[in-house]
């Protein structure tokens, strides 16, 4: 299996390549061309945890209901390509098992099919931070592909970090945050537009995104014309 994240300006992708009876799992509906030799399944399972309950809990997490698993159904290799939904980058992250990965809501793209994907609850902090009440917990040895909205930039987190809430798209279980006002007051933080932040501590790396999608949102949304009913 072969993941690389191909960079078109705004517009970048995901080409995975497969060998004979190898898979690959994604969000539902991010496929956008895949090698006729490739049988497609929708589950809501992932590696060891799946079923109803499973998939609701990744909508409450800002992610997809349903899996999409795609298997090389002859002796040949096969070729899958995969977008996320908003513009920006994309990262191919080589989870080697020594450290659990988790992604906040939304960037969540594709996977091998030997990570375990379950939802991790983050109670008030999630509230708070303006993000989902759950993240998405990632375990095991494969490539794991996160998108951005904007550009994607690595860090590494060596002792202390502050991300503006809505810009984080996933980090190393190693690192801790909590939900913290940007300026010197409340009133400071929100007369600013800056509001709340997460800050980090630890030591692990940190993916984050350069625009904020729910920004963007509530900017675009006000220019729209009314629906017709």
């Amino acid at each position: 299996m072969q993941v690389e994240a191909i960079r078109n300006g705004a517009f970048s992708w995901a080409r995975v390549k497969l060998d004979p009876g190898e898979r690959f799992v994604s969000e539902a509906g991010s496929m956008f061309r895949v090698s006729s030799n490739v049988d497609i399944d929708i589950t809501t399972r992932s590696r060891s945890s799946g079923g109803l309950m499973s998939g609701i809990k990744r909508m409450i997490a800002g992610e997809s209901f349903f899996f999409s698993t795609y298997t090389v159904s002859d002796g040949n290799a096969a070729e899958l390509g995969l977008a996320p939904t908003l513009q920006g980058e994309l990262a191919v992250i080589d989870c080697d098992g020594m450290r659990n990965w988790v992604c906040a809501g939304g960037s969540y793209l594709g996977s091998s099919p030997d990570l375990d994907i379950d939802t991790q609850f983050q109670g008030l902090r999630g509230l708070l931070s303006g993000e989902s009440l759950s993240f998405l917990s990632v375990q095991g040895v494969g490539p794991l592909v996160v998108n951005a909205f904007g550009g994607i930039v690595e860090m590494n987190v060596a002792g202390e970090l502050t991300v503006d809430t809505g810009h984080v798209v996933a980090f190393e279980d190693s690192l801790t945050y909590s939900i913290s006002k940007a300026g010197g007051s409340w009133i400071q933080s929100f007369l600013t537009s800056e509001g709340l932040t997460m800050n980090f501590s630890g030591h692990g790396r940190l993916y984050v995104q350069s625009h904020n999608p729910d920004e963007f949102g509530k900017t675009l949304g006000p220019l729209l014309p009314p629906r017709r009913s």
